[in-house]
C-alpha cells in the first residue's frame, strides 16, 4: 500500500501562522529598539517623580490624619474648663517656637517661601543653598512644630507647610538618585513638588498645576508640564481616594448649595473683593511687621518671652471671643458654606484675624492658607447679610470672600479662584469667584506690589551670609535665571516637556 501523504494545512492558517511569527518579530524588535533608548530612558526620568509623588501623598495624608487628631485632642481639653487654655496655649507656643529655634529654623512658618527661596537659589550648580529650604530635618521639624502649636488652639493650617514638606520630599529624592541615573533638573523637581503638595493638600489637582505656574515659576508651562501633571494626579488622587473631600466629613462628601446668580448681582461680589482684598493685604503687613520685631529678639529668651506673650494674648482673645478664635478655621468654613440661618458678627472677624495674626507672631510653623480662606469667610458672610440674601446668595458671597481674602495674602488670584473652585464643586459661579479674584487683586497690588509670601522670601534670601547681594539686586522679585545654560535650567534639555534636565 502507498503510504497516506502528510496532512497539509489550509492556506488561511498558513497565512495565520505567517502573520503570527511576523507580529512576534515585530514586537521583539521593537521591545530591543524602544527599551533600550528612548522609553526606557523616559521611564527612568518620570520615576523620581512618580516615586515622590506617591510619598507626598501619603506623608500628606498621615499629617493631615495627625492634625485632625490633635485639633480634636484641643477641643476636649477646653471641653473639660475653658480656662485651660492659659495652660496649654503657653506650653505648646513655647514648645513650637522651641523645635523650630532650635533644630531648624527654617522651617518656622507657612512653608511656602521658603520653597519659593529653594527654587530661586536652585541654578546655583557650585552651591546647593537649596537643600538648606528643604531636607528631611525640615520634614520632621515642621510637622512636630506645627502639631504643637494646635494642640495649644492655635490658629494655623497645615496646607502651607505641606507644600515645604512636599518639595522636601521631591528634593531628596533627587538628592538620592544614583550617580548613573539620567540627569533630571533639580529647579523642576522642586517647582513639581510644590505643586504635589498643593494638590494632596486641598485635593486640588487643577490649583496644584495653576500655583505652580503663577507663584512657584515664571517659567513657560511647557518646560515641565508632564512633570507636573503627572506629578499633581498621583499625589491628589492618592490623597482624595484616602481622605475624601477638602471639606468632607468622614466618607461623606460635602459641597455647598448655591443660588444661581445674575449680572446685577456682581456689586455685591465687588463690595465683598474690596474688602476681603484690603484685608488682606493689610493683614499681611502687619503679620510681617511682627516677624520683624521678632526677628530684631537676638537672644534666645527674649525669644521664648514673645512666644510665651502671643500665647497668653491668644488665650485671652480665646476666653472673650470664644470658638471661632482655634484651629485653622475649617469648622468656620463648614458652619459659614453649610448651616443653615447662619449669624455672621463682627467678632468672628476679630476672631479670625487676631487669632492667626498672634498664632503666626510666636515664631512656630503653621500655615497662614486655610486661615485666610476663614477669614475671607466670615468677612464675606459679614458684608452679605447687609444685602439680606437668601441662603444661596449668602453662600455664594462667602466664597467669594474667601477668594478675595486668599488673593489679597498670596497675589495668586488664578490660584485662589481655581482652589476654591475645586474644594466646593461649584463651576456655576466661577465668573464670580474670578471677579472677586481680580478685585481683590488690584485693590491689595496697590497696597503693596508684592506678596506676604514674596516678602519672606525676599528676607530669607538676605538672611543668608553667601547670598550674592549684587546677583539678588538685578534679580528683584523674578526667580534666578542663569546667564548660560545650566545642568538645571529646564529649558535647555530637548526633554524640557518632562522636566528632564
Amino acid at each position: 500500500m502507498r503510504p497516506e501523504p502528510a496532512s497539509v494545512p489550509p492556506p488561511s492558517n498558513r497565512l495565520i501562522d505567517r502573520l503570527g511569527r511576523w507580529f512576534t518579530r515585530g514586537l521583539a524588535w521593537l521591545g530591543r529598539k524602544v527599551m533600550n533608548s528612548r522609553l526606557k530612558e523616559i521611564t527612568l526620568l518620570t520615576l523620581p517623580y512618580q516615586v515622590a509623588a506617591v510619598l507626598t501623598a501619603l506623608i500628606a495624608v498621615g499629617y493631615a490624619l495627625l492634625f485632625e487628631q490633635v485639633e480634636k485632642l484641643n477641643e476636649r481639653i477646653l471641653d473639660v474648663h475653658p480656662d485651660w487654655i492659659f495652660l496649654t496655649a503657653p506650653v505648646s507656643f513655647l514648645l513650637s517656637w522651641w523645635l523650630v529655634a532650635r533644630y531648624a529654623p527654617l522651617a518656622g512658618g507657612s512653608g511656602i517661601p521658603q520653597l519659593m527661596a529653594a527654587i530661586d537659589v536652585s541654578n546655583d550648580r557650585e552651591n546647593d543653598r537649596s537643600w538648606r529650604f528643604l531636607n528631611v530635618r525640615i520634614i520632621v521639624v515642621k510637622i512636630l512644630s506645627s502639631l504643637g502649636m494646635v494642640l495649644g488652639g492655635g490658629a494655623v493650617g497645615r496646607e502651607g507647610p505641606t507644600l515645604q514638606i512636599a518639595g522636601s520630599v521631591y528634593r531628596v529624592v533627587h538628592k538620592l538618585l544614583p550617580s548613573f541615573w539620567p540627569r533630571i533638573s533639580r529647579r523642576v523637581m522642586m517647582i513639581t513638588g510644590g505643586a504635589a503638595g498643593l494638590s494632596a493638600a486641598f485635593n486640588t489637582p487643577l490649583g496644584g498645576i495653576v500655583f505652580a505656574v503663577e507663584e512657584l515659576t515664571k517659567t513657560h508651562l511647557a518646560n515641565f508640564r508632564t512633570a507636573v501633571f503627572t506629578s499633581v494626579i498621583i499625589a491628589g488622587m492618592t490623597a482624595q481616594q484616602l481622605m475624601g473631600s477638602y471639606l468632607g466629613a468622614g466618607e461623606e462628601l460635602l459641597y455647598p448649595k448655591l443660588s444661581a446668580v445674575g449680572g446685577s448681582f456682581m456689586y455685591k461680589v465687588l463690595a465683598i473683593g474690596i474688602v476681603a482684598g484690603v484685608s488682606g493685604a493689610l493683614f499681611c503687613k502687619v503679620v510681617l511687621l511682627f516677624d520683624k520685631l521678632r526677628r530684631g529678639l537676638r537672644s534666645m529668651p527674649a525669644q521664648a518671652m514673645w512666644a510665651l506673650g502671643c500665647a497668653f494674648l491668644f488665650a485671652v482673645l480665646f476666653h472673650f471671643l470664644g470658638d471661632h478664635v482655634l484651629g485653622s478655621g475649617k469648622l468656620v468654613l463648614r458652619q459659614y458654606l453649610f448651616e443653615r440661618n447662619v449669624d455672621p458678627t463682627w467678632k468672628d472677624i476679630v476672631a479670625r484675624i487676631l487669632g492667626p495674626l498672634v498664632s503666626f507672631s510666636a515664631g512656630g510653623a503653621g500655615g497662614i492658607f486655610a486661615p485666610s480662606l476663614s477669614s475671607g469667610a466670615v468677612i464675606g458672610g459679614w458684608i452679605a447679610q447687609l444685602f439680606d440674601p437668601s441662603d444661596g446668595e449668602f453662600r455664594v458671597l462667602v466664597l467669594c470672600g474667601m477668594v478675595a481674602f486668599l488673593t489679597g495674602v498670596s497675589r495668586s488670584p488664578f490660584t485662589s479662584a481655581i482652589l476654591v473652585l475645586e474644594m466646593t464643586d461649584r463651576h456655576s459661579v466661577i465668573f464670580q469667584l474670578m471677579y472677586a479674584a481680580m478685585v481683590a487683586y488690584m485693590v491689595s497690588y496697590s497696597i503693596d506690589r508684592k506678596s506676604y509670601y514674596e516678602r519672606m522670601k525676599l528676607r530669607l534670601l538676605a538672611a543668608m551670609p553667601s547670598i550674592d547681594r549684587r546677583t539678588e539686586g538685578r534679580r528683584g522679585t523674578k526667580p534666578s535665571e542663569p546667564e548660560q545654560p545650566s545642568e538645571d535650567d529646564p529649558s535647555s534639555s530637548p526633554n524640557a516637556g518632562i522636566g528632564l534636565g
